[in-house]
């Protein structure tokens, strides 16, 4: 596969241009945004190499399958078959059966081209062979048997064509493979979302906490100072000093989150666990409404599950024809014609060669067999309008789904913008009440609330953000449709990946 392969090197490419691109500011410092995050995690996540094997065991199904399809050539070969054993035979001068001692030769060669034909479920064969025998002992006797030609055609007149059938099932059944791979690389980027936003927070939080403990040690000291003066209580320069040692938990305790987010993203990504990383938030999406109908209809067009449920039909379909046929009478039908000769040489087992004419008509009438068919046929059935059920359950969910990720997804840009203003409004207040604090014109609670509000607002934020590329992902899961591109992600793979 060559989109695999080059999947791999573009990835440590892009693993080796990372790490240069921050070798003269900090060798120590990888630096991610969120597209590369998820490119990286479809190029090395350990969950990429799992999908990409199962794509791969599907592929080359269908790959046999489109094979078998073709002329098929092979060589039957027995060069040397040696016989020394007691056998029966009759004695034609007494009329009696004696047993006699026998060495014997034998070898043979034979030349078979076959091709199956579809439509009426019968394969068509051209041979070719030539055997040789060889006698020992009292009575030695060499004879050659040749068919240097012979073409025949057999199949079933009445029987279940599973030529037929297979040439249903495997299209879909490779494109069920090829969907579910999508949809698996869909989750992983979906896992690569939360995963970057979370060390996106954890990043924050610590800058926050850093922050925090900064502020607490310059007002703690400006309270010492206001307490000498006898400006603040002995009260409130215990609060102070509550707040400074509530700031070095705080930078502790994040920086073990920051530790553990870090931790968990680069082993995702396949990088060393002790990797330090660094994610740039993206920029404020572009502003996109997905309509519901249209999601549906994506979905309804392109679902993994559907197709899945699709498949399960069509075997069951296919095991009620089976099963069917079993309950009629069956006939096969066999013929060919070609030339055949013997010789006590090589050469004169191909002169003066003879007609070779076969013609085999087969039937199989079942008689009784107390219900036994009967049953598979019903058995069968029943299997069918299950999966038909199921199947209709499974879109209804389907669409549920579907409806409930877009209702979702399209409130999701608001929230940011939302949040967005609540962040910039919550560090312009703080800012402002620390100003105020330390000139005396506001008390320790506003400080306190300013700086909760700062910590809570830009949390809102970075979880505004992941909500929003969490519900895009899972749209594009359900839908496999990239909506940037306008295009089914089955198509973009088959661009991708030169597939006719």
């Amino acid at each position: 596969m060559k989109r695999i392969i080059s999947n791999l090197i573009s990835g440590i490419a892009v693993l080796t241009g990372l790490s240069s691109g921050v070798s003269a500011q900090n060798a120590d410092v990888v630096r991610l945004g969120l597209r590369q995050t998820i490119n990286l995690a479809a190029d090395s996540s350990l969950s990429a190499f799992r999908y990409r094997n199962l794509y791969e065991s599907g592929y080359w199904a269908y790959r046999s399958f489109k094979a078998n399809r073709l002329p098929s050539m092979s060589i039957n070969m027995t060069p040397a078959r040696y016989y020394r054993d007691i056998v029966s035979r009759y004695d034609y001068d007494n009329n009696i059966d004696v047993y006699r001692s026998q060495q014997s030769y034998f070898a043979s060669l034979g030349l078979n081209l076959t091709q199956n034909f579809d439509w009426l479920g019968g394969t068509f064969f051209v041979e070719s062979d030539i055997d040789y025998i060889h006698n020992m002992g009292a009575n030695k006797f060499s004879q050659f048997s040749s068919v240097p030609v012979r073409i025949g055609y057999s199949q079933q007149l009445l029987g279940y064509n599973s030529f037929k059938w297979e040439k249903r099932i495997e299209p879909v059944k490779y494109e069920k493979v090829k969907r579910e791979y999508l949809y698996n690389m869909e989750s992983v980027s979906e896992n690569a979302v939360s995963l970057f936003f979370n060390l996106a927070l954890a990043q924050a939080e610590d800058k926050l906490a850093h922050e925090n403990l900064a502020s607490a040690d310059t007002l703690y000291a400006m309270g010492e100072r206001k307490f000498k003066i006898a400006s603040i209580s002995q009260a409130e320069l215990l609060t102070l000093k509550l707040d400074l040692v509530n700031a070095k938990n705080s930078v502790e305790n994040s920086r073990i989150s920051l530790n553990r987010a870090n931790a968990a993203l680069a082993s995702f990504l396949g990088m060393d666990r002790d990797t330090h990383l660094e994610v740039e938030l993206p920029s404020l999406p572009v502003y996109r409404e997905i309509p519901v109908v249209e999601a549906l209809a994506l979905a309804r067009e392109n679902s993994a599950a559907l197709l899945a449920d699709k498949q399960g039909i069509l075997e069951a379909e296919s095991e009620v024809s089976r099963r069917k046929v079993e309950n009629m009478f069956s006939a096969s039908f066999s013929a060919s014609v070609g030339f055949n000769q013997i010789g006590d040489n090589f050469g004169a087992a191909y002169r003066h060669l003879m007609r070779q004419d076969m013609v085999s008509v087969s039937l199989t009438i079942p008689l009784l067999d107390w219900g036994v068919r009967k049953g598979r046929y019903k058995m069968a059935v029943s299997s069918l309008n299950e999966k038909r059920i199921s199947a209709r359950q499974n879109e209804e969910s389907l669409n549920e789904e579907v409806a409930m990720t877009v209702d979702d997804f399209n409130i999701r840009l608001d929230m940011i913008k939302s949040a967005q203003e609540a962040m910039d409004l919550a560090d312009m207040a703080y800012d402002r009440t620390r100003q105020r604090f330390m000139i005396g014109k506001s008390d320790l609670s506003s400080m306190t609330l300013a700086s909760a509000r700062r910590q809570e607002a830009t949390r809102n934020y970075i979880e505004a953000l992941k909500n929003y590329w969490l519900s895009y992902y899972t749209l594009r899961k359900l839908t496999l449709y990239d909506f940037e591109l306008g295009i089914p992600l089955s198509r973009k793979f088959d661009i991708e990946n030169h597939v006719k």
